[in-house]
C-alpha cells in the first residue's frame, strides 16, 4: 500500500457524497445502539447510503441502518452517522474511523460519539447516562498506525484532552436544566465481540475504567488527530460480567439501550442545539 492510498480513498468517499448533496455540516453525530431512530426524527435535507459511497465500510450489526442524514438539529447544520462501523466486524482500524475523517472533511468541526457500554463502576446501573471524562485503549490498534496523513494532522497529536472540556461542561449544565441524571466516567474500549471475562473486568477497574465498550476511543483518536472537537456520551446498558448473576447477551444490550433512548435524545437535541 502506497502512502497516498488511504487520502485518495477519502476522497473518493468525499466526491461520491458531493456528487449527492452539498451540505456543509458543522456537528457530526455518531448514533451508537438504541439510538438509531434518532436520524429519522431530525429536519433532513439529504440522506446518502453506505453502499452508495465506494470503497466505503458497511455495518453489519443488527440494528444500524447503514447511512448518513444530513439536517438541522436546533438549528446546528449537522450529519448523522446512522450506523456505525467496529473492529470486531473484520474491517481494518483505518476502515473503522474512515466515517469520521469523512464527517470531518465534509466540514465537521464537532464530533459527538455515542454509544452502549457495560457499566465497571459499581455505582452504575443499567440505564445510566454517563459523560465520557477520558479512554483506555485496549487491545485495539491506534487508527493512526502507517504512514501519517499529512494533510489531516501531525505525526504525534497531543492526547491529553480528548474529550473536550468545554463541551462536557456545557453537557453538564444542560442535563442539570433538563433534570437529566449523568454519570462521569473513564471508558475503555476493547476489540469484542464477545462480552469481557469477569477477570478482566476486575483487571480494567484496576486501570481506573468505569465502563467498557467495543467502539468509540479510536474514532476519538482520529478525530482529534484532525483538530476536530470530541464529546463522548454512553448509555450504560448493563452491569459489566461478574457485576451481574445473569449472561450477557446482545438482545439485553439493545432493550437497555432503546430505555435510554428518550433521555438521550433530549439531552443529544439541546446539546447540539447549543453548539
Amino acid at each position: 500500500m502506497t502512502r497516498s492510498d488511504p487520502l485518495e480513498k477519502l476522497q473518493k468517499c468525499l466526491e461520491a457524497v458531493r456528487s449527492r448533496t452539498d451540505f456543509r455540516p458543522r456537528a457530526a453525530l455518531v448514533l451508537g445502539s438504541g439510538l438509531g431512530a434518532f436520524a429519522d426524527e431530525i429536519n433532513a435535507v439529504a440522506a446518502v447510503d453506505y453502499a452508495d459511497i465506494p470503497e466505503f465500510p458497511r455495518s453489519t450489526v443488527q440494528g444500524h441502518r447503514g447511512r448518513f442524514v444530513f439536517g438541522e438539529i436546533g438549528g446546528t447544520p449537522t450529519v448523522v452517522m446512522q450506523g456505525s462501523v467496529h473492529y470486531y466486524e473484520g474491517y481494518g482500524v483505518s476502515d473503522v474511523v474512515l466515517p469520521i475523517r469523512l464527517m470531518g472533511l465534509l466540514g465537521a468541526e464537532t464530533l459527538i460519539l455515542t454509544n452502549a457500554s457495560g457499566g465497571i463502576n459499581p455505582l452504575f446501573s443499567a440505564g445510566d447516562l454517563c459523560l465520557i471524562d477520558d479512554h483506555i485503549l485496549y487491545g485495539v490498534p491506534s487508527p493512526l498506525i502507517g504512514a501519517n496523513i499529512d494533510a489531516l494532522g501531525t505525526r504525534f497529536p497531543d492526547m491529553s484532552a480528548v474529550y473536550d472540556a468545554d463541551l462536557r461542561a456545557k453537557t453538564l449544565d444542560i442535563a442539570s436544566r433538563l433534570d437529566i441524571p449523568l454519570q462521569r466516567g473513564v471508558y475503555i474500549q476493547t476489540s469484542g465481540p464477545q462480552f469481557e471475562t469477569p477477570s478482566e473486568i476486575r483487571a480494567f477497574g484496576a486501570l481506573g475504567a468505569d465502563i467498557v465498550g467495543m467502539s468509540t476511543a479510536v474514532e476519538a483518536v482520529a478525530a482529534r488527530h484532525m483538530g476536530l472537537r470530541v464529546l463522548g456520551v454512553s448509555c450504560v446498558s448493563n452491569k459489566a460480567a461478574g457485576l451481574n448473576a445473569e449472561p450477557l447477551t446482545h438482545e439485553e444490550v439493545q432493550a437497555a439501550a432503546d430505555k435510554c433512548a428518550p433521555r438521550f435524545k433530549s439531552l443529544l437535541r439541546a446539546v447540539i442545539g447549543e453548539l
